[in-house]
């Protein structure tokens, strides 16, 4: 499911799909229609240089471009007050797959990240067992893989919302979660919390500017940990009203609209609040929702306006949290003998 930054293919196989579909011609001998697509924001590593082999990143950045950016550039460096939570954050990445998401730790031994992650550029699932996770990648060299990575059980590790998505209305990326059980404990200070929030809570929590974003970005100092300052969480945006950007959705209710500045990489980042309490994630960023505007006649495409960034998507901690105990505590067969024990027993 990873798109290349800055790529127009998507939307070109998207338009085409609709010709073929025959959806144009719903709008009669001359109208206007909107489309919407999700751009995911994870990347293939190819695109910008060399595979993410241990102790060697990819330097070059002269293919990347923003995924979204909203007004000003607000991302720098992860200021010093956050530096300890920063280090629950880090690099999942598979070289085989040529593939690079965020993660954050959730538990010792487990990370969370956008589901997408986990399959290779086009959306066919990928090779479990090669992915990595790099808890503050810019500051040590620590590379841990997925339980169950020797006996070929690693898919037992992983709980998700769902692997293959739907990037064109009715979008669902509020299934576009996982949760990942590692090896070994690599977060020694544990995770996160996680605190489900209404979106009207989330909303009013950003008008007092407590809604921010810590990430890894392949445009912006490429392989830092970067911070984007107290972003909006809205539902209306650019004149575009919520009653036009709900039907693009799936469960609309359990996503989260925001105007965090992200690029290529950010997919699996957490949506992070400030509160009475500390720190918690409210939400895990999977992508940027885009609208374009088709001018029709006769069935005839006559004009493709800009496609436009309507704003990022992250699905609300709503949707994961009661997972992160159940895999915690989740008895995982561990060899091929239980595994097929079992299947017989289930098949019996």
């Amino acid at each position: 499911m990873s798109l290349k930054t800055g790529s127009t293919r998507p939307w070109r196989r998207f338009l085409g799909e609709l010709r073929r579909q025959r959806w144009l011609r719903a709008a009669g001998s001359a109208g206007a229609i909107a489309v919407a697509l999700l751009m995911l924001a994870a990347n293939e590593t190819a695109s910008a240089g060399p595979g993410l082999s241990p102790g060697s990143m990819p330097a070059s950045q002269s293919m990347i471009r923003p995924i979204a950016v909203f007004g000003t550039d607000d991302r720098t460096a992860v200021p010093r007050r956050y530096q300890a939570i920063a280090e629950r954050i880090g690099l999942f990445f598979s070289n085989p797959a040529r593939t690079v998401c965020t993660a954050f730790c959730v538990a010792p031994n487990i990370v969370a990240t956008a589901a997408h992650c986990l399959a290779q550029p086009g959306g066919a699932p990928a090779r479990v067992a090669d992915f990595m996770f790099a808890r503050g990648y810019d500051k040590r060299r620590e590379f841990t893989r997925i339980e169950g990575f020797t006996t070929g059980s690693t898919s037992q590790s992983i709980m998700s919302g769902q692997f293959h998505h739907r990037v064109k209305p009715p979008i669902d990326a509020t299934h576009d979660w996982a949760l990942v059980r590692l090896s070994r404990n690599a977060c020694p200070d544990g995770g996160f919390a996680v605190t489900p929030k209404t979106v009207d809570e989330l909303m009013t929590a950003a008008r007092y500017k407590r809604i921010f974003q810590i990430s890894y970005h392949r445009d912006w100092t490429q392989w830092r940990a970067a911070y984007s300052a107290p972003c909006q969480v809205q539902r209306n945006f650019n004149g575009i009203s919520w009653s036009t950007i709900e039907p693009d959705f799936m469960d609309a209710d359990k996503m989260i609209l925001h105007q965090c500045d992200t690029g290529g990489a950010s997919s699996g980042s957490p949506i992070l609040m400030e509160g009475a309490g500390g720190i918690s994630v409210v939400g895990i960023n999977v992508g940027t929702y885009v609208q374009a505007k088709i001018l029709t006649d006769k069935g005839k495409v006559t004009l493709r306006e800009r496609a436009e960034t309507v704003a990022n998507t992250a699905v609300n901690a709503i949707a994961f949290a009661d997972g992160i105990e159940q895999l915690r505590k989740a008895a995982i067969l561990a060899s091929g003998k239980p595994i097929r024990d079992l299947q017989l027993r289930l098949a019996a």
